[in-house]
C-alpha cells in the first residue's frame, strides 16, 4: 500500500545512485523497471519519482558507470525503451558505495543504539 506523503523518506543522491546501481546488477532494466524493482524489494516503502530517477540514470551514464542502448519495447511493438546495464566500472563503484554505506550504517547504529558501557 502505499506511503502518505508524510511518511515519505526522502533519499541522499548518493544513496538513490547506489540502489540503480545494485538493481542493474541483476541484469539491463529500463528505467521504470528500475523504480518498480526499488519499490517492490522496499515494500512500497522507497518510490523513486522520474524527476529523481531520470537524472540519476543519465548522471551514471555521463560517470561510465552505466552503458544504455535503446532497444523495441516487444516484438510487434514500434515503441522503444532505453535499457541500462552496469558497465565495469560501475560493478567497481557499487563495490565502493556498499563498503561505504556499511561503515555509515554501522557508525550511525554505534550512537542510536550505544553498548552498554560496564
Amino acid at each position: 500500500m502505499p506511503k502518505d506523503s508524510s511518511s515519505r523518506i526522502e533519499l541522499l543522491q548518493g544513496t538513490l545512485d547506489m540502489l540503480i546501481l545494485r538493481t542493474l546488477l541483476f541484469g539491463p532494466a529500463h528505467g521504470h523497471q528500475i523504480a518498480k524493482h526499488i519499490q517492490r524489494t522496499t515494500e512500497d516503502l522507497l518510490q523513486i519519482e522520474h524527476g529523481s530517477l531520470y537524472p540519476a540514470l543519465h548522471r551514471l551514464e555521463r560517470r561510465g558507470w552505466l552503458a544504455a542502448k535503446w532497444e523495441p519495447a516487444g516484438k510487434d511493438s514500434k515503441r522503444e525503451f532505453k535499457y541500462y546495464r552496469l558497465t565495469a566500472a560501475g560493478r567497481k563503484q557499487l563495490a565502493a558505495e556498499e563498503s561505504k554505506w556499511k561503515q555509515m550504517a554501522s557508525a550511525i547504529a554505534r550512537v542510536m543504539w550505544p553498548a552498554e558501557e560496564g
